[in-house]
């Protein structure tokens, strides 16, 4: 079984967009809609993140988006980009053998990334 797709609903599209192409490379699915109010996004297994603009966000506490990386010096660089992009971000931690941190987006949802130690 494969993920095919997941729908968000964020504040600002274009920011939320920015986010996931700048410091996760997703990108833009061939032939699909891209404005301020819908954009859809590929990752690098080709699962579709479709974002939709929605007045009022309010995800579970729980909820998040994870991004696995290969190597804990990802998940380092990753984290330093986001920081010099002006995200204030608490920083990685090591968790039950991985090494994570989780960001507080500005469009209404959070994001882990994380690498396993070792």
């Amino acid at each position: 079984m494969k993920l095919n797709h997941i729908n968000l609903g964020v504040t600002d599209v274009p920011a939320a967009v920015d986010i996931f192409e700048r410091f996760f490379g997703l990108r833009q699915a061939e032939g699909m809609p891209r404005d301020d109010a819908m954009t859809f996004l590929r990752d690098d297994d080709d699962a579709l993140i479709s974002v939709f603009r929605a007045k009022d966000v309010t995800y579970p506490k729980v909820f998040h988006i994870g991004f696995l990386q290969d190597s804990p010096e990802q998940v380092r660089a990753i984290h330093a980009q986001l920081t010099s992009g002006g995200f204030q971000i608490p920083a990685p931690t090591e968790n039950h053998g991985r090494l994570t941190f989780y960001f507080n987006t500005p469009v209404g949802f959070v994001i882990e990334v994380e690498s396993f130690i070792g």
